[in-house]
């Protein structure tokens, strides 16, 4: 398992589509999984430190776990199949170790209010994750789709994440 954190969360706004931007604690290794726009914004709330009149479905989730004397203690996205992601919610219920399947978006709606940390499994990243690394004979950076040994241009990355805008003030383009 590999310990990420939310890097952004951004939308195209010619498609309207919402992506979060997972990045790798210790590398450069990232992971984008596209999202619905509820948990963007609930996303994107949270990571501005903004909150809502009335709670959101994660608050109300969060608030739920805590009432039950549960604690959510980290988030596993733990497969991929057929291009969807899943999750787990890794619960402690009273020293009772449960686990909840989850939506990606879901589980990191609520790790970010939780504060608990996001792991990736390393066949996801190898399946899907993206690296950058630095050529030392060339000042321009490539980018390798992990586990796929191909360098491409990153320049597609780049004009990828460039044609996107992050989301700020409660979710809308800055």
């Amino acid at each position: 398992m590999v310990e990420m954190s939310v890097e952004s969360v951004r939308i195209n706004l010619a498609t309207n589509q919402r992506v979060v931007i997972l990045k790798d604690a210790e590398g450069d290794r990232y992971l984008f999984i596209w999202i619905a726009t509820a948990e963007a914004y609930s996303i994107a709330m949270e990571l501005q430190g903004t909150t809502s009149l009335r709670p959101l479905t994660h608050d109300l989730l969060k608030s739920v776990i805590a009432e039950l004397s549960a604690k959510i203690t980290s988030v596993i996205i733990n497969d991929l199949a057929d291009d969807i992601f899943y999750a787990r919610l890794i619960l402690d219920a009273n020293g009772r170790h449960v686990e909840v399947d989850s939506r990606p978006s879901d589980a990191i709606a609520l790790a970010v209010r939780a504060k608990v940390p996001i792991f990736v499994s390393e066949e996801v990243l190898d399946h899907a994750g993206v690296t950058l690394q630095n050529a030392p004979e060339h000042e321009e950076a490539t980018a390798r789709t992990s586990g796929s040994g191909e360098p491409d241009n990153l320049d597609v990355y780049r004009d990828f994440i460039n044609s996107l805008d992050a989301l700020d003030e409660f979710g809308k383009p800055d």
